[in-house]
């Protein structure tokens, strides 16, 4: 059975045993800018991986940054 990956699949990141289906997705939000009172568009990149011994996914927020226009 496959799982369903986001285009930029991945190795797997030292420390993680191997099998746990790590992929990124990337997600676009619009945020508010409490400095400058404006709504932002930012980029989340969420590392997602399978955790055998819970049986569930976990995600891991990995970097964010403000889309540049």
């Amino acid at each position: 059975m496959s799982t369903a990956a986001s285009s930029s699949t991945i190795p797997p990141i030292s420390g993680f045993p191997s099998g746990v289906h790590v992929h990124w997705e990337t997600q676009r939000q619009v945020v508010w800018n409490e400095l400058e009172h404006t709504r932002e568009e930012h980029e989340f990149v969420y590392e997602i991986s399978w955790i055998e011994e819970l049986g569930l996914w976990r995600s891991f927020l990995r970097s964010h940054h403000k889309v540049k226009s």
